[in-house]
């Protein structure tokens, strides 16, 4: 079986290049854009549970948020029910940006699955899908704490 795992990180890095050319004009890079969208659909999400969905440490949450924060896209508080909790709020800067990170994400995706199918599309988006789910599955467990993963 040939490695996938070259062809997703190679998609990655592609990514990363267009979408920070895309956002550079707003302050805003490629590893953000995730949190954009967490934050702007659920607003009052922690600081927690975006690690959680975006799959990555803590401090990334931490880092990534101060970055945001400080540009005026977002205000953090404490949770009035659980003062350890930092509940993460969008600024109206960040609900006005929502709409340019949705347009470079919608471009790009057109542009990497031009030369597919509909029928291509649906069947790399669900296996993709399932993939997904393992690894996220995987990097939980390690990330907190419920194990070393399986590899």
């Amino acid at each position: 079986m040939r490695g996938i795992m070259k062809y997703i990180n190679r998609i990655s890095r592609s990514s990363g290049i267009v979408y920070n050319a895309q956002l550079k004009h707003y302050g805003v890079n490629h590893c953000q854009h995730p949190y954009i969208l967490l934050i702007c659909s659920h607003p009052g999400i922690s600081q927690e549970e975006l690690a959680r969905a975006i799959c990555v440490h803590k401090s990334n949450v931490t880092r990534q948020l101060a970055a945001l924060e400080s540009a005026g896209y977002l205000t953090r508080r404490q949770s009035p029910d659980d003062k350890r909790v930092l509940q993460v709020y969008p600024t109206e800067k960040m609900q006005q940006l929502l709409p340019q990170v949705r347009s470079v994400m919608q471009t790009w995706n057109a542009c990497i699955l031009d030369s597919l199918t509909d029928e291509e599309r649906e069947q790399l988006a669900a296996l993709l899908e399932k993939a997904a789910q393992k690894a996220t599955q995987a990097a939980q467990e390690i990330l907190h704490g419920s194990g070393e993963g399986k590899g």
